[in-house]
């Protein structure tokens, strides 16, 4: 990449893993595989390309964070500690790289109407209910796009954006509306 371009503009950390379970219930294994995906991922492909960036005094990561670094769900505890790591780690970095004219930042989303969602749905007893009752716990009434997701992270990658160590949410009133019927 970099010498077909002679610079990196953008890094996006965008891989992870998700894990179902509580703390008793989650194994060593699962905390070290959630954990080498969604935490140490990051930090190695962060690793990778901040020399890069450095070197030319400009740059912007994102990372893909969650609501669930802000808000807890029943049986995400590897996946909730994941996330809050890389929320973590995302404000370090920013602080961090500063003095490097680097911008980090993360977007932390909702529920995604993804394909890996469709999947975990459809393999239910009752898929139309669980799909329901994913709509019903977003205040906006349904669950954020993969269109919505890409273009938060395009705003907070463009060179206009005059923002870092920010949690972008895109959680459709999740962590700061309750609605009372």
């Amino acid at each position: 990449m970099l010498t077909e371009h002679d610079r990196i503009d953008v890094l996006c950390n965008n891989a992870g893993v998700g894990a179902v379970g509580d703390v008793v219930t989650s194994s060593p294994e699962e905390w070290e595989r959630v954990f080498a995906v969604n935490v140490f991922g990051v930090a190695n492909m962060s690793r990778a390309v901040l020399p890069s960036m450095r070197g030319a005094e400009r740059g912007v990561v994102v990372n893909t964070c969650s609501v669930v670094a802000s808000v807890g769900l029943v049986d995400r505890a590897i996946y909730s500690a994941s996330k809050g790591a890389v929320l973590a780690l995302t404000r370090a970095m920013a602080v961090d790289e500063l003095p490097y004219g680097i911008r980090v930042n993360c977007v932390s989303p909702g529920t995604v109407s993804s394909p890996w969602v469709e999947r975990t749905v459809a393999a239910q007893p009752d898929p139309d209910a669980v799909r329901e009752a994913m709509r019903r716990r977003q205040p906006l009434g349904r669950m954020v796009t993969c269109e919505e997701v890409a273009a938060a992270v395009a705003y907070l990658a463009d060179d206009e954006t005059f923002t870092t160590g920010t949690d972008f949410l895109l959680d459709g009133g999740i962590t700061g509306v309750r609605v009372v019927n």
